[in-house]
């Protein structure tokens, strides 16, 4: 690839990324449809509805948006569209990041020369990968600077998890997690949280070693929980499960845009680098896969163990001055509500256990995520 080049971007502007798996609107499983779907959108909306891996799966994209209230009207719009054509060929959006009772090996991938020589690269591990995430794009003026802020925003990452889980089921089964999703992706072998960097350069050499000695295919293959992404001159942070709701979404893309405008605030004004060590980050990420929102978190300045609730409404007072200033009060103001639950993975439990039909989860929540 040779020398990288970062797109720099304006710190206050967002995009938003949902993947929403496709079910049958009679039996609620996933369906590999996504070709059909795609081929019947208006023509003018090209290259903001894409294909994933598999067929079951559609991802929305945001233009450049200033605030998250212009990201609601974007996405709400589009997932309208969507899913007045997904109705007319007998079909739902499952909004969650595995679906309750679908195995993977009946999925269908996506006809592609990427995908495919990804599967041929990867295996049953690409193949293991129906799941579904929630990725929000900040700019940011600099490369260095994006590189910076994924080394300090990967304290915040496991609360960010731990807020949006929505994926306890695998295979038609309860995995005993709230984020079952999480470790599927740390099956791959440039996926789950970073690598330190200090700077561009070393992100730049970084790849190019890894695509020069064939252990990727190109830079699209790096699918850490949060990477700069030199096209967009953003951070993008891929951590999240996909949420139940559009107000979730906007409560935690909000959440993720206050934070990384502090944090680039910070750099400016040179304020010291906190040496947060990756193994306590990897215990919290743990922590917020298997429980969620009634994970203990560990404090990475004074050790103390803390509940996600108290985590979540110190996040909000901390940045609520920046979340003023980009427009986000409100949204960012549910980060509280979130952590006071239920979760999108305990009310997916909570709905099996009053019917002990998986279909019915799929079908209520399908129902309750509905905006046309």
């Amino acid at each position: 690839m040779g020398k990288l080049h970062f797109n720099g971007n304006d710190s206050k502007t967002i995009g938003v990324e949902i993947e929403l798996a496709l079910v049958d609107a009679n039996t609620f499983a996933l369906a590999n449809r996504s070709d059909d779907l795609i081929s019947r959108l208006p023509p003018e909306y090209a290259g903001q509805y894409k294909p994933e891996l598999m067929q079951n799966c559609v991802e929305i994209n945001t233009g450049v948006c200033d605030t998250v209230a212009q990201v609601r009207q974007d996405l709400t719009a589009k997932t309208k569209i969507l899913e007045a054509t997904a109705d007319a060929l007998g079909m739902r959006l499952w909004w969650g990041s595995t679906h309750p009772f679908s195995h993977w090996r009946d999925q269908v991938i996506t006809p592609s020369d990427r995908y495919q020589n990804l599967v041929v690269l990867l295996q049953e591990m690409a193949r293991r990968m129906a799941t579904f995430g929630l990725h929000v794009h900040i700019g940011v003026d600099s490369g260095d600077k994006a590189v910076m802020i994924c080394d300090r925003i990967m304290q915040h990452l496991p609360t960010l998890l731990a807020l949006s889980c929505s994926s306890p089921y695998w295979e038609d089964r309860d995995t005993g997690l709230h984020s079952h999703r999480s470790k599927i992706m740390e099956g791959l072998p440039t996926a789950g949280l970073p690598t330190l960097m200090r700077n561009w350069s070393e992100y730049v050499w970084l790849v190019n070693h890894m695509i020069e000695t064939g252990f990727i295919n190109s830079i699209r293959e790096i699918w850490w929980d949060v990477r700069p992404h030199h096209n967009f001159g953003t951070v993008e942070v891929r951590v999240c499960d996909m949420p139940g709701s559009m107000d979730d979404v906007c409560a935690l893309s909000a959440l993720i845009q206050c934070l990384v405008k502090q944090l680039s605030d910070e750099i400016d004004e040179g304020t010291y680098q906190f040496d947060c060590h990756p193994m306590m980050v990897q215990q919290n990420k743990w922590r917020a896969a298997r429980y969620g929102i009634d994970a203990g978190l560990v404090n990475t300045y004074s050790y103390e163990v803390q509940p996600v609730v108290e985590v979540a409404d110190s996040l909000a007072t901390w940045l609520k001055p920046i979340a003023q200033e980009l427009r986000c009060e409100d949204e960012l103001a549910e980060i509280s509500r979130i952590a006071r639950g239920p979760s999108w993975a305990q009310r997916q439990r909570d709905l099996f256990e009053l019917s002990g039909d998986k279909r019915d989860v799929v079908r209520v929540l399908t129902d309750q995520s509905r905006l046309g």
